[in-house]
């Protein structure tokens, strides 16, 4: 449901086509009997941006995608600033400029187009990197990386730098070109980036979290700096809020988040380089930590990075980016940069949090559509909308009508056992040989998917989850163009890119095990 300003209106097919995100694979027919010209049409509810945003002769207008997600609420509105990856990148030309949507209710997005332009080879923003706003007074400030990593240029600076603009309406952007701060000595300047600026309330002053490294022992940091005015351009170094642990042995904690949520402070950051790649998070009791980690850090899998939160003042949501493969099917490398998902947060009485589907997201599912099983292997029943696959010899499991456009899967799944598996199945057209699985691992204390090629699975992403055998667990996958995010009891999420998806068949398996799939369920928006 992505609506287009600046006279882009033309672009709404192409729109349509990128949210899809147009996999070279034949997708087949919709074989379903349902009817309605808009059923199969993809909601946009994962956005991208449109392409031709610097007009038509330019080689830059291409096709882009989301990057790092730096989300700002203001006056019933979020702005949801991203750093904006072209296609095609010029040689000689910079990058990652930052770009806007807004939206407000999560569902409905408007294109603001580019806020903040790269620079030039010779500015230390030849290249943008992750930021945040805040507002001072009438102003808001949005700091933002600085990124140059040409020869010339570091002969004499450093690759990387804090730098800001200013705004009086999250609109125009006036860079200040007079403030820069650089990594202290004993800091890395190489990897100095991603500030996230906040006023703390509990230490009545402005913070700013900036990630970085040690210079000798390398070890990551989330260093802090405070202001009492940061229209003083004043900042002043506090030490490490957070460094990784001998067991984490992160390299780099990017995208550092620090909120207060209930009675609890928590730290969200990403890592991309050790075998947890991913969005984790820590509680404390006080903005100064000490920072625990919870048994289960990470609330989705590599899929979906950079997430960084932001609140309406009732509700406060995760924003990050599932990743593109290139080339653009299910076999291809994983690429930087995506669609922006977003994931409503939800907290327990113990601090520890999770995720579900956003409320105003989950509320336009209501037009149900009939289950029409394809085919089925192993022993399997159904009643009413109740399916138990007996998969304790070989493997069971159903197909079901092929999925298009934006959709909505329901079901109550629970397993007779904690040591075989179950989950759901995509791309099922020649299952068991091709498919992409969701598979709930018991055994193994987590979700996680899975592309087959020949009957070979490839383990794509996963996250933690604790299951019990014979407890009914409530799962909600949301279907959007080629984004498949399927949410497990409000307690975590899986975000996955699956090309093979739209126009093919889904499934439901079990083996090992006997799992039941009761109140099975798919919708389309009404």
């Amino acid at each position: 449901m992505m609506k287009l300003k600046k006279s882009m209106l033309a672009t709404v097919v192409a729109f349509g086509l990128l949210a899809c995100s147009c996999s070279k694979e034949s997708t087949g027919p919709d074989t379903s009997n349902t009817s309605g010209a808009n059923l199969n049409k993809v909601a946009g509810i994962y956005p991208a941006p449109p392409s031709g945003w610097t007009g038509t002769t330019n080689p830059y207008n291409t096709t882009g995608w989301v990057g790092d997600i730096m989300p700002y609420y203001d006056n019933g509105k979020f702005h949801l600033f991203f750093l904006h990856d072209a296609q095609t990148k010029p040689a000689g030309q910079g990058f990652h400029a930052i770009h806007k949507f807004e939206s407000t209710n999560l569902l409905d997005f408007s294109y603001g187009g580019e806020m903040i332009p790269y620079g030039s080879t010779t500015q230390p923003d030849f290249a943008i990197g992750t930021g945040s706003t805040v507002k001072v007074g009438d102003t808001y400030y949005m700091y933002y990386t600085g990124h140059n990593g040409i020869s010339e240029f570091l002969m004499s600076n450093p690759r990387e730098s804090v730098l800001y603009a200013t705004s009086k309406d999250l609109k125009t952007w006036i860079k200040n070109t007079t403030f820069k701060l650089t990594a202290p000595p004993e800091y890395y300047n190489f990897d100095f980036r991603d500030p996230h600026v906040f006023f703390n309330s509990e230490k009545n002053e402005y913070w700013m979290l900036i990630s970085t490294q040690t210079v000798h022992s390398r070890k990551a940091v989330v260093l802090l700096y405070t202001s009492a005015n940061p229209a003083t351009n004043n900042w002043t170094l506090k030490g490490p809020l957070y460094t990784t642990t001998e067991e984490e042995r992160y390299l780099m904690m990017e995208c550092a988040d620090v909120f207060k949520m209930g009675n609890f402070w928590y730290m969200f950051f990403s890592e991309n380089w050790s075998s947890n790649k991913g969005t984790h998070y820590r509680i404390a009791d006080s903005s100064e930590g000490p920072w625990r980690k919870p048994a289960h850090d990470m609330l989705d899998g590599e899929f979906f990075y950079a997430a960084k939160t932001e609140t309406d003042g009732a509700k406060r949501y995760l924003f990050g980016w599932t990743a593109r493969r290139l080339p653009e099917n299910d076999n291809g490398n994983k690429e930087w940069a995506g669609n922006m998902v977003a994931h409503e947060l939800t907290q327990a009485a113990d601090g520890t949090l999770g995720v579900k589907v956003p409320g105003t997201v989950a509320a336009i599912f209501k037009n149900n559509l009939p289950l029409q099983v394809q085919k089925s292997a192993g022993a399997v029943t159904v009643n009413a909308n109740t399916y138990q696959l007996n998969g304790s010899g070989a493997e069971a499991f159903y197909t079901f009508t092929p999925v298009n456009g934006t959709r909505k899967i329901q079901a109550k799944l629970k397993a007779d056992n904690n040591t075989g598996t179950t989950g759901f199945i995509f791309n099922a057209n020649n299952y068991p040989e091709q498919g992409y699985k969701i598979v709930f691992e018991p055994q193994r204390g987590r979700v996680a998917a899975y592309n087959l090629t020949g009957g070979n699975p490839v383990e794509v992403t996963r996250v933690p989850f604790e299951f019990k055998a014979n407890t009914e667990y409530t799962i909600d996958i949301v279907l959007d163009g080629t984004i498949c995010v399927v949410y497990i009891d409000g307690k975590a999420a899986l975000s996955n890119r699956i090309y093979g998806m739209p126009g093919r068949q889904w499934g439901i398996f079990g083996h090992a095990t006997q799992a039941e799939f009761s109140s099975l369920q798919i919708s389309s928006p009404d």
